[in-house]
């Protein structure tokens, strides 16, 4: 449900500019909400400042701001999301509260500092104000002395994770006197207006995912000096190869800050007095000794690794020795289960195949892992009342692919037991309970539905979903496939919407997808009122695989080439002028013939992060899907038919965006770029993507939709080709493009300019679709793009335009 108006936060104060606090500003603006950010009046004046003047006492909200321009990754999807910011500090402006519905603390981790705080805010609140604090491990008790009933009725703990853009995980924890109301209704915020993954924990000390992945990082540092690993072999196995992200374990505490890191582990050390293993959060020498020699990681460009230029200056990662903290050259890893591990497809997989190994990384692999499942197993009910809300945090907060219950269920849970008996682990008694009711997983499938064990109940439990989740394993489960092959498949999304589904590897578009393109139209008026594009992998797609498209180049089969081009193109065409709306919905990664297919839709809604672009330049050619007419459509379409308008400031902004074969990195930008239209949809969500694009589809279904018109065009021909290529000869001569290069923009800007036309001379889109398909196939038979193509082949390289 759709929160009411009534429930909306309309405004928001962050209290607090340093990182976390300005990232919590940007992300808020990034969803449309207006936001007040406050920092104290900088105690120390620097010769000629004006002490009473704004921009001195509002200095530190200020400068943060502008540094929100400079960071990468960005923390804006758009930097028109500034405007949406005000700053002010805690001195001048605390009446600007007074209109705010939600104000976050994000300040020091100090007791004193936050109760101080809180006092002072208090007045200015109003009544249905919620107060919270981004604390990654203060008490809540501690933080609300002194405050009044209204005051922690309405507090809470909102934990983000760094950068907050990018994380999903959002970790809410109540205090003894806060209001179910509130919880539910940031709850609600969080996940709609904020696209963020709700975890529920308690009042404990560093709360869910920081608790079990501190432990897991400490954990997996002890036993490799038992085991006598170094650290470049400590991340490649406890990276993709087991389910976890490539920064795997030191990489992700040089990004993290290892200053933060010691932070983390210190003030687990120091409150979990009655945990069973506070002995493990005892900082190790070695960190205590590189924070003191301001050894943090990327902020002072060296931690556990650290970069470095060559003679010739190419780049090289050193990484730390442990036993002497001086840096060297990165030694080769190789082990036989890392080699069999990287042949598989899914983490789950992955991870099993590394903890069966029998070599000296599965075993180190398998005994770290069975430490932090067995103490993630003691920890339920300390730190959450299920083992859901465990498996979350760690792959929201900490990037994992599979959380620890998930890899003790895939490792086998029975077995797990034992292993941890055998290793000296001890298991909490419910998991055994469990065992013995005969429940032999932690995760079930039933009927259509995944469930858990309730440990309080002991009985099977629906696992929680986002109430407008719609995936494709649902649809799988019920059945709901109408046809399928390879590299796509059709379903039936109900309420008479259909969803086209790519599922070729890394979704790229190939001929069984073009099929299903084509099946999807020619059954959809009949079978369908409208039609999603859409898919629950990492990508939307990155493009079309062109090895097929090479091998025909390479056997000189011109006509199997023209007519691969040709059916895509027509493909993209046939879906927006279908008797149907076709809405598309794409994310992530929507690249060259992925971005392609979006766009040839009648109607996008995307996911706010996405990245997207008509990137065929990469390997030597242009758009050949339809793409140049598609941008051209989007850009120039509404003066397309005008004859007093000039065109070729259009033109440039065309040939420069395909060109440079430029990425939008947000939907945002992507509106920016003209890849989306300004009545394009964004979802913050992307558990909800699927079900908004859904809606999106009916409601233009149930609006009385009529396919568009084609559009014809009035294009500048030969001179607007001409006086591009002028501004191309002279980056030729500057050296900043070669002469194939060159080839390729000319190319390029014939297509977009139209051929050989006059500014009075109608174009239509079959001619522009046909100028596409010979500049695209006279390149693919250019021998310098056969070799940029077969370069990317050997360096191991996606073959994707």
């Amino acid at each position: 449900m759709v929160a009411t108006m009534s429930e909306r936060i309309r405004k928001a104060a962050v209290l607090g500019s340093g990182v976390m606090g300005s990232g919590i500003a940007a992300h808020l603006a990034n969803a449309g909400i207006g936001v007040v950010l406050l920092d104290i009046v900088p105690p120390k004046p620097a010769e000629g400042d004006k002490v009473d003047s704004k921009a001195f006492r509002n200095k530190f909200a200020a400068t943060a701001v502008a540094n929100l321009k400079k960071q990468k990754p960005a923390p804006l999807f758009s930097l028109s999301a500034l405007s949406l910011i005000e700053v002010g500090n805690l001195e001048d402006d605390l009446a600007k509260l007074k209109d705010c519905d939600w104000v976050v603390e994000v300040v020091k981790e100090d007791m004193a500092v936050k109760q101080g705080l809180f006092a002072k805010v208090e007045p200015y609140l109003h009544p249905g104000a919620i107060i919270s604090s981004n604390t990654s491990g203060l008490s809540i008790a501690g933080m609300t002395q002194g405050r009044s009933a209204q005051f922690k009725k309405n507090f809470l703990v909102t934990h983000f994770f760094n950068p907050v853009r990018y994380m999903k995980l959002l970790e809410l924890v109540p205090g003894a006197e806060t209001s179910p109301q509130v919880m539910q209704k940031m709850a609600k915020f969080g996940e709609q207006m904020l696209g963020k993954g709700i975890v529920y924990g308690k009042d404990t000390t560093n709360f869910i995912a920081n608790r079990v992945g501190t432990y897991g990082l400490l954990r997996t540092i002890a036993v490799m000096k038992e085991d006598g690993l170094t650290i470049e072999e400590v991340d490649k196995i406890f990276g993709p190869a087991m389910g976890r992200p490539k920064s795997a374990v030191f990489r992700t505490a040089d990004l993290v800050g290892l200053d933060t890191f010691l932070h983390v582990i210190n003030n687990c050390y120091d409150s979990l007095t009655k945990d069973e293993n506070r002995e493990a959060f005892k900082p190790p020498a070695f960190l205590l000794e590189m924070v003191k020699k301001g050894m943090l990681g990327d902020k002072t460009q060296g931690g556990f690794y650290k970069k470095k230029k060559g003679g010739e200056g190419e780049k090289e990662i050193l990484v730390l020795d442990l036993g002497t903290l001086e840096y060297r050259a990165q030694n080769k890893v190789r082990y036989e289960s890392l080699g069999a591990a990287k042949d598989l497809e899914s983490p789950t997989e992955r991870s099993v195949a590394m903890m069966n190994g029998t070599d000296k990384a599965a075993k180190f692999a398998l005994k770290v892992s069975l430490d932090t499942m067995a103490y993630a197993s003691r920890r339920l009910g300390e730190i959450a009342d299920d083992y859901v809300n465990i498996d979350r945090a760690l792959r929201w907060g900490f990037g994992w692919d599979i959380g620890p219950f998930e890899t003790w269920d895939a490792y086998g849970v029975k077995k797990g037991v034992e292993q941890m008996k055998a290793h000296g682990f001890a298991v909490a008694p419910w998991v055994e309970e469990m065992l013995a009711s005969g429940r032999t997983h932690f995760f079930q499938k039933e009927g259509v539905h995944d469930t858990y064990w309730d440990v309080k109940s002991k009985s099977a439990k629906r696992v929680p979903v986002p109430e407008r989740q719609i995936t494709i394993e649902l649809l799988k489960r019920g059945n709901k496939l109408v046809h399928g092959n390879d590299s796509a498949a059709l379903w039936d999304m109900g309420d008479g919407v259909g969803l086209l589904e790519f599922r070729s590897k890394m979704n790229s578009i190939d001929e069984q997808v073009t099929e299903m393109m084509e099946k999807a139209v020619a059954e959809g008026d009949s079978r369908f009122r409208a039609l999603v594009i859409g898919n629950d992998a990492g990508n939307f797609s990155v493009g079309a695989n062109i090895m097929g498209l090479l091998m025909a180049v390479n056997a000189d089969e011109w006509e199997v080439v023209r007519n691969m081009i040709k059916r895509f193109q027509y493909a993209n065409q046939a879906m927006r002028y279908s008797p149907i709306p076709v809405v598309a919905a794409p994310f992530n990664l929507t690249l060259g013939g992925g971005a392609e297919v979006a766009m040839g839709g009648n109607a996008i809604q995307a996911s706010a992060e996405l990245y997207m672009g008509l990137v065929e330049v990469g390997v030597g050619l242009i758009p050949g899907g339809g793409g140049n007419l598609q941008l051209l459509r989007n850009v120039y379409g509404p003066h397309a038919g005008n004859k007093d308008f000039d065109a070729l400031p259009f033109m440039k902004k065309l040939f420069l965006t395909i060109g440079t074969a430029k990425v939008a990195t947000s939907a945002e930008e992507a509106k920016e770029a003209c890849f989306l239209a300004p009545t394009d949809g964004i979802s913050m969500s992307r558990d909800h993507l699927l079900a908004d694009a859904k809606a999106r589809a009916v409601g233009m279904a149930e609006a009385g939709f009529r396919p568009p018109r084609q559009t014809t065009f009035l294009l500048p021909g030969k001179s607007g080709a001409a006086t591009i290529d002028t501004m191309l000869y002279d980056m030729q001569l500057n050296h900043q493009i070669s002469e194939h290069d060159r080839l390729i923009g000319r190319k390029l800007a014939s297509v977009i300019t139209g051929g050989d036309t006059s500014p009075t001379t109608p174009v239509t889109e079959d001619r522009l679709l046909e100028l596409e398909r010979e500049a695209f196939l006279s390149l693919c038979g250019e021998q310098k793009t056969k070799d940029r193509i077969m370069y990317m082949l050997e360096k191991g390289k996606p073959l994707r335009n």
